[in-house]
């Protein structure tokens, strides 16, 4: 037994800037050869326009995936029958891959010419939502928003967010201009950003974008994810799928899958509805390539959790119940991305 899809997918704001977006969003990334095999572009584009269709409206990006062609994938699917009108897209700036290491840039003429690709390969005029992907920690967070500022009043990007940026960066871009989102990983499993982040956003009124809800996919279906998995996949590496880790976190999907059964939901649903009970502010964007896991996700919409459900799968899911990291060493988050005071910076 599983829960139905939503009659009608709600609509939520983004706190305080005035940005609407349906209440449950849409992750893209998967779409394109950044993750897994090659997918096919009509079916991709079938899923998207499902997905509007259905009152999923809020779209997720980014211009590294698939190295531009998921921007070049959802231009596409932007096109006839009025499809852009009717959605909140949301794209990303800042994080690239070059000679086999990542690289996050948030020099002025990077941002500028990283929004003026964005928007060439989406074949728009503006830019709903416009985020930093990683703090560069080598440029003052201030420098790189007031040049994002700058497009705001250019008319190229509508609202501007950030993506795994600290208490401290959030609070220095904030001063700026008003930062409208932040999107973080924020699941059953990934639990360390309601020490700071969560309570430095809403003090500020931003809006918070949960990304990866279902844990990458573990809380489809526990371990057995490893087994469908194409050798590219990024998840291969990930420190909580290795076998030093998976064993121990396979129980707390096994404790997760217990209640799922007795709410008459799947586990991916409970997992999704406790990132919506989280508050109105909050906006999970789970990402599938399949029409039938886009039908169960927003059946998540319909799931209720009573203040004792809450309760046992917080105390089943407490923030050190995961064992490994969220990436391998080495790759950007926020809990490195503090960045130089304004006053070191010295334009080129």
């Amino acid at each position: 037994m599983t829960a139905t899809a939503a009659s009608t997918v709600r609509r939520i704001k983004l706190r305080s800037q005035g940005l609407e977006v349906s209440a449950q969003g849409l992750g893209c990334m998967g779409m394109s050869p950044f993750s897994g095999p090659p997918k096919s572009d009509p079916d991709m584009i079938a899923l998207i326009r499902h997905a509007v269709g259905s009152g999923v409206t809020f779209l997720d990006t980014s211009n590294i995936y698939g190295f531009n062609a998921d921007e070049i994938l959802l231009g596409k699917a932007l096109k006839g029958g009025g499809v852009r009108q009717k959605v909140e897209l949301a794209t990303k700036f800042g994080l690239g891959f070059a000679d086999g290491k990542w690289d996050v840039r948030g020099d002025p003429a990077y941002v500028r010419a990283a929004c003026e690709g964005s928007l060439k390969r989406l074949d728009i005029d503006c830019i709903d939502l416009y985020y930093q992907h990683r703090i560069d920690t080598r440029v003052p967070i201030e420098v790189t928003i007031g040049e994002l500022k700058k497009l705001v009043e250019e008319g190229k990007i509508k609202y501007i967010g950030l993506s795994e940026a600290s208490a401290s960066a959030i609070r220095r871009a904030h001063a700026v201009h008003p930062i409208t989102a932040v999107q973080l990983e924020w699941s059953l499993w990934s639990r360390d950003v309601e020490a700071e982040i969560i309570p430095t956003c809403r003090e500020l009124g931003i809006g918070i974008v949960a990304y990866s809800p279902l844990g990458r996919g573990f809380f489809s279906v526990g371990s057995k994810l490893l087994e469908n998995l194409s050798k590219d996949d990024f998840r291969q590496i990930l420190p909580r799928f290795q076998p030093e880790n998976l064993a121990h976190n396979e129980k707390l999907f096994d404790q997760v899958n217990e209640i799922a059964q007795r709410k008459g939901c799947t586990p991916s649903q409970l997992a999704l509805a406790w990132v919506h009970h989280q508050g109105d502010d909050v906006c999970p964007i789970p990402g599938t390539t399949k029409i039938e896991n886009f039908n169960q996700n927003i059946g998540a919409l319909s799931v209720k959790l009573t203040p004792e459900e809450m309760a046992e799968l917080e105390l089943i899911a407490s923030a050190d119940s995961v064992k490994g990291g969220r990436y391998q060493s080495g790759f950007s988050t926020w809990e490195n991305s503090d960045t130089p005071p304004l006053s070191s910076w010295k334009a080129s």
